[in-house]
């Protein structure tokens, strides 16, 4: 679940002791400074009695939630024209660290798409190549970066955005890429690195082409996109988790409350809510009422849960203690680092083109 605002009013507070989301993600309205920022995931993590996933979206470039209280990170797009493994595993390692210092235990990156001529204008700077094997080769590193910081990372947007000329925040897009394409290309590094991927997060998004007998399903509701072939194709056995239910994506589908209830159903663990408290509240009631009400849904519900504790009991970044908040210090520290490591990309880059 999202939040509201920078603080944890009553109302926040009552939300997290009585739900116990698996969950928190922050982004840019919840986080005015670095104290701040580690007061409120440490006061959400008090509220729960597990482990919260303190998750942030921090890939570098236009999607960096940090970068007003610490220093931007360089893009994706920067960071992969070095053509420098050492470079790619120290972009994960620097995001790493700087999140881990802030109490976050979880970057939702890398992006996995395919740096395709259709998704251009929507994902920018975010995407590696249109080559799956470029890909690869920096989600490896980026991945190995984080795991160093003691941050799970997360593929996405499965099983692909890379042939979407339309933004999944306000629209549906279906993307007009043939089932072998797919398979050869966009599924690629997710085949290939499915072991290494703690979280999958899955796309609100339509594959006509790819997909006939469910061509209008978006995949985040999909049990043929999710079970039959992310898991038992693919051999997926992390956790999966829908991208945010409150896109206009997914909307274009279903309601809020029935998106919640398909998207468990097809086969994902979670979902993400990530802005209004009220709209937690109706996915969770309409969930936990299904569950009572139908003796199919509940054992779904129940498997997810176990397998949203089990990655949280044998996680170690999951189970080490919450660091301290960081000194101005420490802060100055990161800060540096980061200019400095943005330096050496536009140097490298630079160089590269010589």
């Amino acid at each position: 679940m999202g939040l509201e605002g920078p603080e944890t009013p009553p109302a926040t507070a009552r939300l997290l002791t009585s739900m116990h989301p698996a969950g928190i993600i922050l982004f840019a309205r919840n986080i005015q400074s670095p104290h701040q920022c580690a007061q409120l995931l440490r006061i959400c993590q008090t509220a729960v009695k597990t482990p919260l996933f303190r998750c942030v979206d921090l890939e570098g470039g236009t999607v960096d939630r940090l970068r007003g209280i610490i220093a931007p990170a360089p893009s994706v797009s920067d960071v992969v024209r070095t053509d420098s493994d050492a470079l790619f595993e120290k972009h994960g390692r620097i995001i790493g660290e700087e999140v881990r210092a802030l109490g976050f235990n979880v970057d939702f990156a890398p992006v996995f798409d395919l740096a395709l001529a259709a998704s251009r204008s929507v994902l920018t700077s975010r995407t590696v190549s249109d080559d799956p094997q470029q890909i690869i080769r920096y989600a490896q590193k980026f991945l190995k970066g984080l795991a160093a910081a003691n941050v799970l990372g997360c593929g996405k947007h499965f099983p692909g955005l890379g042939g979407a000329n339309l933004d999944t925040h306000k629209e549906l897009p279906a993307i007009q890429r043939t089932w072998d394409q797919m398979w050869s290309e966009d599924l690629k590094p997710y085949r290939d690195l499915h072991r290494q991927l703690p979280f999958i997060m899955v796309a609100h998004a339509t594959y006509p082409h790819a997909m006939k007998k469910d061509k209008r399903t978006p995949a985040s509701l999909s049990s043929n996109w999710i079970t039959d072939i992310l898991k038992k194709k693919i051999g997926y056995r992390g956790l999966v988790i829908s991208d945010d239910l409150e896109m206009g994506g997914v909307l274009a589908a279903a309601s809020m409350e029935e998106a919640a209830l398909d998207t468990i159903r097809a086969g994902s663990d979670m979902f993400l809510v990530c802005q209004k408290e009220e709209f937690v509240w109706r996915c969770y009631e309409a969930v936990l009422q299904e569950a009572e009400r139908n003796s199919k849904f509940a054992p779904l519900v129940t498997r997810a849960a176990d397998r949203v504790l089990r990655l949280k009991e044998s996680s170690k970044s999951l189970r080490q203690t919450m660091p301290k908040e960081p000194t101005s210090d420490e802060v100055e520290k990161l800060r540096k680092r980061m200019q400095e490591f943005t330096e050496e990309i536009q140097k490298e880059s630079a160089a590269s083109r010589l």
